[in-house]
């Protein structure tokens, strides 16, 4: 039963975490958009929310225990997905 319980709180945990990175908006550039930001600006916020989420995504894999290609592919993945 407690081992039960704590894979479900581990789950509920990434589940949180996980859709809370990118809850505000799909994307970077729907972010940017959103903001009406254009030009210059447009570009810093892009490549500024890009890294961040980047970021992100390398503490799921973290938090998954991936390693390697499949490390690499996960992170690469989820990063375009958030930056659109």
């Amino acid at each position: 039963m407690g081992e039960t319980m704590k894979h479900l709180i581990v789950a509920a945990t990434l589940a949180l975490f996980g859709s809370a990175a990118f809850a505000a908006d799909a994307t970077c550039a729907a972010q940017a958009a959103e903001k009406k930001l254009a030009g210059a600006a447009k570009n810093s916020f892009v490549k500024k929310c890009a890294n961040d989420a980047k970021t992100a995504c390398e503490a799921q894999a973290a938090e998954k225990k991936l390693a390697g290609a499949a490390k690499n592919s996960f992170v690469k993945k989820c990063a375009k997905d958030a930056a659109g």
